[in-house]
């Protein structure tokens, strides 16, 4: 497959490109193994994902949003394509939000059958969760039906997997796609919720394919048939899912996977173990794992590719002194999802790097700004719409195919520097704020905890900034004292320090923002 990123490639299925890699590859290459160390060929992945997929067709419908609550294992991965195969969409739900939010999830989606495994219920002590989507109505009168894995495989016979097996032997002629298949929905993943219910961002087989292939031509002096891709970031983000997963695989470099990233001793063993090249991460994530990393551990890495949050400097230097680059990148949800990333040649501290091909960026100018302005982005991996939970099952698309990230940014030579949220922006004083900016400055002071700065009601001022941070014995004197000399004016400066035990993280590794200030409002009140 070319590594000149072209749209054309992205005329096809997810399960088609799986196809086409195999046959470019070699179908015998060992492309997929997880915790469970089984590692899977192309052929047998291919085989798995047929079989499963066949079993799953005959319980739901075409085109239907079947949700997937699995970690990170070979059985998510075939059945993401297994679902692909028989037009059906992957719906992968994120387990770690609690039920409130997957139960909204559910709603939005008009997801009715919900696959998973009894063995990751037990292991993750899922069963509330489980008990309350059962009782969940899709329909009047009709209950959300929870499918085990362990159950369908159990039902799978001989020949079932005699069938399979004619359709793998004629699967590129059985799969090829029609006109219409590119631009049908492949997976349906959802936001965080932060800012109030979940939305359900709908991707569909171009856009993931084209932000896979658009990777490859970026990175093209990265990935090689000798790398082994680590990931352990979950496939219900997106950042798991593509540049995690499909990216590597699609190019032919074997990708191991984990089944959650907050395993800090376990991962760097892990590591060593299946002799890693390449790792995926972020910023908690990989301060963690250095820690508990060991002698020898980290030894055969050469490049972490880092997202979802800033990279501290120190996080830079602790890894660069194992000779481990980290390339930093860029990206949202609606955009499949990386926009920009820093490569091996051309590698760029302080930026997330060039974007990628393909994708073209305008700035809207921000009142109060100096420099920069409002991304937005339009290109093939955009999203093809929200799922909205005052609309479940409407598709809304981003008007004029320009998707509006909500970041401020400075563009040079399309190289992109994240400056902040639009709406991480305080105005104190008639000035605009940038709570990012105030956050790497605690970072710089104290760089051994996590800080978030938020902006709270203030009835006098109107606003007010509020560090939180869990460094035990941070005060607001040695902040003020660094602000000042480093040139910080005095009204960007939190009057208020909250320090907690540890500050709310989602399991994509960013900030919980909303756990964070709802810690804060809580204690504001009571003091």
């Amino acid at each position: 497959m070319a590594r000149i990123f072209h749209p054309d490639q992205t005329q096809t299925t997810l399960f088609a490109a799986l196809l086409a890699a195999a046959h470019e590859f070699g179908s015998d290459k060992i492309i997929l193994e997880d915790a469970e160390r089984t590692p899977l060929t192309f052929k047998k992945l291919i085989l798995a994902s047929l079989v499963l997929g066949a079993k799953i067709a005959r319980e739901t419908e075409r085109n239907e949003n079947v949700g997937v609550l699995l970690p990170n294992s070979v059985g998510l991965t075939a059945t993401v394509f297994g679902l692909n195969a028989f037009h059906r969409v992957g719906a992968i739900l994120n387990f770690t939000a609690g039920k409130k939010q997957l139960i909204s999830a559910l709603r939005t989606g008009q997801i009715r059958t919900v696959l998973t495994s009894r063995r990751f219920i037990e292991m993750g002590k899922l069963d509330d969760v489980i008990a309350a989507l059962a009782e969940v109505e899709w329909k009047q009168g009709q209950k959300v039906r929870i499918v085990a894995l362990e159950d369908l495989r159990n039902r799978i016979g001989t020949l079932d997997k005699v069938s399979g097996a004619i359709r793998a032997a004629f699967a590129r002629t059985l799969y090829r796609p029609s006109p219409a298949d590119p631009q049908a929905p492949a997976v349906v993943l959802f936001t965080s919720g932060t800012e109030g219910e979940p939305k359900g961002v709908v991707l569909t087989n171009a856009n993931l394919l084209a932000n896979a292939y658009q990777m490859l031509d970026h990175m093209r002096s990265l990935l090689g048939p000798g790398d082994v891709a680590f990931n352990p970031l979950p496939m219900f983000h997106s950042f798991g899912l593509t540049a995690g997963t499909l990216t590597p695989l699609l190019g032919g470099v074997k990708v191991v996977l984990y089944p959650s990233p907050l395993h800090y001793r376990q991962i760097p063993k892990f590591i060593r173990r299946t002799r890693a090249t390449i790792l995926y991460a972020t910023d908690t994530f990989l301060a963690g794992y250095h820690r508990a990393a060991e002698a020898g551990d980290l030894a055969r890495l050469r490049y972490v590719i880092a997202g979802a949050e800033r990279i501290k400097p120190q996080t830079r230097e602790l890894w660069s002194a194992h000779n481990i680059g980290i390339l930093e990148g860029y990206g949202a949800t609606e955009c499949s999802p990386v926009i920009a990333v820093n490569q091996p040649d051309d590698n760029r501290a302080g930026t997330v790097g060039r974007l990628l091909p393909g994708i073209s960026a305008r700035l809207e100018p921000v009142p109060g700004l100096p420099e920069g302005g409002r991304l937005f982005v339009r290109g093939p991996n955009v999203m093809a719409g929200y799922l909205l939970p005052e609309q479940p099952g409407v598709l809304v698309p981003p008007p004029d195919d320009w998707h509006d990230t909500g970041d401020i940014v400075t563009l040079d030579d399309d190289y992109v520097t994240i400056r902040g949220r639009a709406k991480r922006f305080a105005k104190i004083g008639g000035e605009m704020v940038s709570l990012a900016a105030i956050e790497g400055l605690a970072a710089d002071l104290w760089d051994d905890a996590q800080h978030v700065v938020l902006s709270l009601p203030d009835p006098r001022k109107g606003e007010q900034l509020v560090l939180v941070t869990d460094k035990p014995d941070a005060v607001k004197e040695a902040l003020h004292a660094h602000a000042r000399k480093e040139g910080f004016p005095e009204l960007w400066i939190p009057k208020t320090i909250l320090i907690v035990e540890a500050v709310p993280v989602l399991g994509s590794g960013k900030v919980d923002l909303a756990a964070t200030e709802k810690l804060a409002l809580q204690s504001h009140a009571t003091q």
